[in-house]
């Protein structure tokens, strides 16, 4: 596996993936209604104005990161490869390059995100409502999470 900065040829395939995960992650939170594709997330949410990082396994871009300082915004994983370690890269890389620790909002009903983080060493430190970033119509509980740096 390699992770990588993203490139602007990456765009159709980070679209395919983020598409696809984004609906499962809606899913756990009983939220599929508030699906938007990436081609309309990006602009709401700023993507771009985070750092973005690739991972390719077998030379194929299989999921990307997006961060800043202090926050991991968007981590998404092409659903045909979970759990074979890509997230796992992907959140590592970001922490071993940074003295910084990060926090990270996971929706609540998203238990397989959750346990994620918590087995990559990130503790709850709360857990909060309001309405979801990019598509306020919709009201949202998520957890917040730091990793242990921060915890």
């Amino acid at each position: 596996m390699k992770i990588r900065k993203y490139l602007e040829k990456d765009w159709s395939r980070i679209c395919h993936i983020h598409d696809l995960a984004r609906l499962d992650e809606l899913r756990g939170a009983s939220l599929e209604d508030a699906f938007l594709p990436l081609e309309v997330a990006a602009k709401n949410e700023n993507i771009f104005e985070y750092d973005l990082l690739v991972a390719e396994h077998n030379g194929v871009v299989a999921g990307f990161i997006a961060y800043d300082e202090e926050e991991i915004a968007w981590l998404y994983v092409d659903p045909t490869l979970y759990r074979i370690g890509i997230g796992k890269a992907l959140v590592k890389a970001v922490i071993e390059a940074s003295s910084s620790a990060f926090t990270i909002e996971v929706l609540k009903g998203n238990s397989a995100a959750l346990q994620f983080y918590l087995n990559a060493g990130f503790s709850m430190v709360e857990t909060h409502s309001g309405v979801m970033p990019g598509n306020e119509r919709f009201d949202v509980t998520v957890h917040k999470l730091c990793n242990a740096r921060n915890a």
